[in-house]
């Protein structure tokens, strides 16, 4: 079941959980947790219409469930997303 997880973690959590393009698999992969711990603890920490404003949206959504992904995504983040080096992140100079 669910560990006790610090603020920040949380936040990582929530953020993850309202990302459209990052699956449960990737929750469950960075945090240990399933994707019925997460709803969990997105209806313990939202408010009650926003939790079900983001209930409606996830369910069913293929980007969310890696079974309904297409075979073309096969990474957790966007292509397009920044390289983290130390601490930095990395910019493209033109």
């Amino acid at each position: 079941m669910e560990e006790n997880f610090t603020e920040r973690q949380l936040d990582r959590i929530i953020e993850m959980a309202w990302e459209d393009r990052t699956p449960f698999d990737a929750i469950t992969y960075q945090f240990g947790i399933s994707e019925k711990e997460v709803i969990e603890i997105m209806r313990r920490e939202m408010k009650p219409k926003s939790f079900k404003m983001w209930r409606k949206r996830v369910q069913g959504r293929s980007t969310k469930h890696a079974k309904l992904r297409s075979g073309e995504v096969d990474r957790f983040k966007c292509s397009r997303q920044k390289h983290i080096s130390n601490n930095k992140v990395s910019k493209r100079y033109s």
